[in-house]
């Protein structure tokens, strides 16, 4: 499974008021592959994701799915933004099969599915409780899970732990390199953190300011599995720097 967003362009407004967006991105996500996008706030991040997951359409360029097209088309990928977004209504375990239940399947179906998957996210005490009892950590393990029950093999992940302290953000990348190691998927993850992009990434897009292009594109040349002592080695600090420079020069 293979993504690549090919020449995408996206400007919003008309006449006199136009708002440029996004100017030839063109980027790739081959199967197995974790691929973050960092940039300027505002820059046109989720826009991207927007655009990949086909709830905006791009003014020029492609989506492309192991060649097919989709661009515009919802229904291929599972997309994870900020907010954990779960119904308040809803236990762990019903809020994890939402996606799978919007797409047709059955609720005891989803339900022995979803069970079958909590152990992975360290939720299966949690299973009947209500997303006021989950601390910030455990609802971002409950709204991935759902991600992963739409059952798609592309996750597009919008910064998932931005609003954590830094100590459950550690663990929280410790254990979504876990989950990736398990399912395999095609993942792209925006950040706002250079050490979090090293520490997950295999590469890495640099975007520009508004209208958003590709800086640059830089491999992460770390070995698997991902430590936390690596955080301190010349290595990583070496992509951190290198990182810290494309971000803050000038276009």
């Amino acid at each position: 499974m293979n993504l690549e967003v090919k020449n995408i362009k996206k400007t919003y407004g008309s006449g006199e008021r136009i708002l440029p967006a996004l100017e030839q991105i063109n980027l790739n996500v081959k199967e197995g592959e974790f691929v973050s996008v960092i940039g300027p706030s505002g820059c046109g991040k989720s826009t991207i994701f927007n655009i990949v997951s086909g709830l905006d359409h791009p003014d020029e360029g492609q989506i492309l799915i192991d060649g097919l097209d989709v661009t515009g088309q919802t229904g291929h990928i599972s997309y994870m933004m900020q907010k954990d977004l779960l119904l308040p209504w809803r236990t762990v375990l019903d809020n994890a099969i939402l996606a799978a239940e919007v797409q047709g399947e059955s609720r005891k179906a989803a339900r022995a599915r979803a069970y079958e998957l909590l152990p992975a996210f360290g939720l299966e005490q949690f299973a009947r409780e209500y997303p006021v009892k989950l601390s910030g950590g455990m609802r971002q393990r409950a709204a991935l899970l759902r991600t992963v029950m739409a059952n798609q093999d592309i996750w597009l992940l919008d910064e998932p732990f931005g609003a954590l302290d830094a100590m459950t953000r550690d663990r929280m990348q410790e254990w979504l390199l876990e989950v990736c190691r398990q399912f395999r998927p095609v993942v792209l993850f925006i950040t706002h953190s250079i050490e979090e992009a090293v520490y997950l990434s295999d590469r890495v897009y640099v975007l520009s300011d508004r209208p958003a292009r590709i800086k640059d594109e830089i491999t992460i040349d770390l070995a698997r599995p991902r430590h936390r002592d690596m955080v301190t080695q010349d290595r990583f600090l070496h992509f951190k720097d290198l990182l810290l420079q494309e971000l803050y020069q000038q276009r």
